[in-house]
């Protein structure tokens, strides 16, 4: 089983070299490429057992917490980037449904799926929409608590407009951020509520995915934005925005348990 995960992680992140082709960086695409198939191992071996319901479940991330949500900040905060943002948008939504694909048809391919836990416990619909409200919420806590803290003490030399560009959204701003953590909230349920996994390890698992997705593998690649040590601070402010919010919502989605259903009488 080892070796058939490392080659779903090695395999996987070919698809997302496509990008190599106009940017170079063949190697570093790559790295990108098994650090996102490696987020997704526990979504290969205790997710949907289905290819349609697994390519749901991946491309439902990729798409927004890799594409949307990374590509509204480049558009907020990356002066000039709104040049070709129509293009790159587009670009990035094709690539990453390929690497999806590939990486459901590699989980079928190396037989990844086990047996896991019994079906998780859901709330409401009600109940889950008012969780995930509250994720969202608790999203634009985050980002507003180490997002100040990594821009006043590592970054404010880097983007010394970006006040300037919160001052002008104003309220905006927030209703920004916190369609973001709606959002990317969203995009994990079907994650969530499909992984048989324990609880706790779930919210690590889908924490791991939203940071890795929405912050490590895009920001290993060298880009003309944003130098390596800007990257590293980023990868680790994220961390504490993504990953807190994928564990967030886990444990607001998915109860350690439900009251027993009243008697009949």
């Amino acid at each position: 089983m080892k070796l058939r995960v490392a080659l779903y992680c090695l395999l996987g992140g070919l698809p997302i070299t496509i990008a190599a082709l106009g940017a170079g960086h063949f190697v570093w695409w790559w790295l990108s490429g098994v650090l996102l198939a490696a987020s997704f191992v526990p979504v290969a071996l205790f997710g949907p057992r289905k290819a349609l319901g697994q390519f749901g479940a991946i491309a439902s991330v990729l798409l927004v917490v890799t594409v949307l949500c990374l590509w509204s900040e480049g558009v907020i905060f990356v002066p000039g980037y709104n040049q070709h943002a129509g293009r790159d948008l587009a670009s990035s939504v094709v690539m990453y449904l390929i690497v999806a694909a590939v990486l459901v048809l590699l989980a079928s391919l190396l037989k990844l799926s086990k047996p896991g836990e019994p079906s998780p416990l859901h709330r409401t619909a009600i109940s889950a929409a008012f969780m995930i409200l509250l994720s969202g919420l608790a999203y634009v806590l985050y980002y507003l608590i180490f997002g100040s803290i990594t821009y006043q003490f590592f970054t404010k030399g880097y983007f010394p407009e970006a006040e300037q560009v919160v001052g002008r959204l104003g309220i905006w701003f927030w209703v920004i951020q916190l369609a973001r953590g709606v959002l990317m909230t969203l995009a994990v349920v079907p994650v969530i509520y499909t992984l048989r996994m324990k609880r706790w390890h779930v919210a690590l698992a889908v924490g791991s995915i939203i940071w890795i997705c929405g912050g490590v593998a895009p920001l290993v690649v060298p880009n003309a934005i944003m130098g390596a040590t800007q990257r590293f601070i980023h990868v680790v402010e994220i961390f504490t925005q993504n990953f807190s919010l994928g564990v967030t919502a886990v444990l607001l989605l998915r109860p350690g348990s439900l009251p027993p259903a009243p008697a009949a009488k």
